[in-house]
């Protein structure tokens, strides 16, 4: 990319955050600090507002680079992640939308400790839920850093470095000055943007090819130098029996992760009532279905056009596969036409970054003061100081996440997310669908069930290749890899379930039988509902 190509692309990304400054700003002047306001923008958005605002808050930089990369670079087996993503909006919309919004207020923790001793089960899902935040915003980071990379021409480190530094002081702004309604309006601009954006791309690269997506594949088949096999499973997951219980443990994970995600589930109390909750899910599940259909046609559009040579040799992760198609669809990298693309979608890309890492940073900020603050201090603790307090974690995690995401900067994005999707199914799934359907679930058992699942996905991914003991591990030139897989899901999931239901039948407590009758009525008809 020239400098005038380069200059384009950077003055829309600042346009972007111009914008977004903008209505964090206008939405700082009209709040009144409550909690509601900050946590839950006063539960006033419509079921499209927030449908569209849960589709910008899922569709993160992980679907817009991570997954047309690596359907770039591994075909078939790249669209796991599509596939995956897609699905577990089924398990969200039947099993969890309108019960979480009925049983609880702001956090995960909420739907738990309504029938249970709250402050363990507070503690533990607060803990549990900033690791899945943070492991989630590092992902966000990487995406961030590869991509104004490419838009610098690849050629300094320290400019990736700046650009995480910066995104990481962006989200902590709009979270501690916007809070809920500031997040909520910049992911549906940002939802808007990425969809138009995906749109316009898919109908390029499909005219390239006459509408005929027969002609797509097999071009991309043959320009990928893998043939057929291009096309068929195991060309990432199917060498050896690991890579095939790789595959598994990914599944697993993508399709019962994202209904322990604590963003998505903090997405549900920006309502009014519980059906319009459910209505939230369904038309995001219709924006998200269509956008991961186009990420097929995008990542394959990239192997027929550009070729996986060529997406690896300008990041190794395929994480900039998109940016790179869109500016050949344009004419080229040197044409007026590629670079105006180009900067186009670079910013659209940028967009979806800030929008996602501002509502993971929101639900983080939540659990460390509405679970763990207020779970310390809860006889002193007022709305206004708990505000206080998300503020100021904001800043914490932020730094966390800056920090790790500098470690994994070469590490793909779409994988980095599939890590946070297992340890929130390991660890968030099991005690949430055990308190909402489980009779005689006890806090051992919900305490239990959190630790489980969360201490074992986290240690299997340290001692995983991920980490260790390969050439593309955080850590290549040292080597205390024990576990097989890159994803710990298959293991762990397991191991969560199991977990709480040991801790509840070994517990001594007597489960409350009026408290559960209580939260079953309201989970199932919203009578006596925040």
């Amino acid at each position: 990319m020239t400098t005038e190509h380069q200059t384009l692309a950077l003055i829309l990304c600042s346009l972007f955050i111009a914008v977004t400054l903008g209505i964090t700003t206008w939405v700082s002047r009209n709040r009144h600090g409550s909690a509601e306001e900050f946590y839950a923008g006063g539960r006033l958005f419509s079921p499209l507002e927030n449908g569209f605002a849960i589709a910008g808050d899922y569709m993160s930089a992980a679907s817009f680079l991570g997954i047309s990369g690596l359907i770039a670079l591994f075909g078939y087996d790249g669209l796991l992640y599509s596939v995956g993503f897609l699905v577990a909006w089924l398990v969200v919309l039947f099993l969890v939308a309108e019960l979480v919004r009925n049983c609880g207020r702001f956090t995960l923790a909420d739907v738990v400790a309504a029938r249970m001793s709250e402050r363990p089960v507070r503690i533990a899902a607060g803990v549990s839920s900033v690791t899945v935040s943070v492991l989630y915003l590092v992902a966000q980071m990487v995406g961030a850093g590869s991509l104004i990379g490419l838009l610098l021409g690849n050629s300094s480190t320290g400019a990736r470095t700046l650009t995480v530094i910066g995104v990481g002081a962006l989200m902590v702004i709009y979270v501690s000055f916007g809070g809920m309604r500031a997040t909520t309006w910049i992911q549906i601009v940002k939802a808007v943007l990425l969809m138009g954006g995906a749109i316009a791309l898919t109908v390029l690269v499909l005219l390239r090819f006459h509408g005929d997506f027969n002609h797509l594949l097999t071009s991309a088949a043959e320009r990928s130098g893998h043939g057929k096999a291009f096309l068929s499973p195991g060309l990432k997951y199917g060498g050896d029996w690991t890579a095939r219980f790789d595959f598994i443990s990914l599944g697993l994970a993508l399709v019962l992760g994202t209904a322990g995600l604590p963003h998505i589930l903090s997405r549900f109390y920006t309502v009014p009532t519980a059906r319009a909750a459910r209505r939230s899910v369904v038309w995001a599940i219709a924006l998200i279905g269509g956008f991961y259909l186009m990420t097929i046609v995008l990542g394959f559009g990239a192997a027929a056009l550009l070729g996986p040579e060529q997406v690896r040799a300008s990041n190794a992760s395929g994480n900039t596969a998109v940016p790179l198609l869109a500016a050949y669809l344009g004419g080229g990298a040197d044409s007026t036409g590629g670079a105006v693309l180009f900067a186009i979608v670079a910013a659209i890309a940028f967009a979806t970054i800030l929008a996602v890492v501002a509502g993971i940073t929101l639900a983080s900020s939540a659990s460390v003061a509405h679970d763990l603050y207020a779970s310390l201090k809860r006889r002193h603790a007022r709305q206004r100081s708990e505000v206080t307090v998300a503020r100021a974690a904001a800043v914490g995690i932020g730094a966390v996440a800056i920090a790790l995401g500098l470690l994994a900067q070469d590490l793909n994005v779409a994988f980095l997310v599939g890590l946070a999707f297992a340890v929130a199914a390991s660890a968030n799934l099991p005690v949430l669908l055990y308190s909402l359907f489980w009779r005689d679930f006890t806090t051992r058992g919900a305490v239990w069930s959190v630790y489980g699942g969360l201490v074992p996905a986290m240690l299997l991914v340290v001692l995983s290749p991920v980490v260790s003991g390969s050439p593309d591990a955080l850590f290549p030139h040292v080597n205390f890899q024990y576990f097989p897989l890159q994803n710990p899901g298959l293991v762990s999931i397991p191991l969560g379930f199991l977990a709480g239901w040991l801790g509840t039948v070994t517990s001594a407590e007597v489960p409350d039988e009026a408290r559960h009758a209580e939260t079953e009525v309201r989970s199932l008809t919203g009578a006596g509902a925040v």
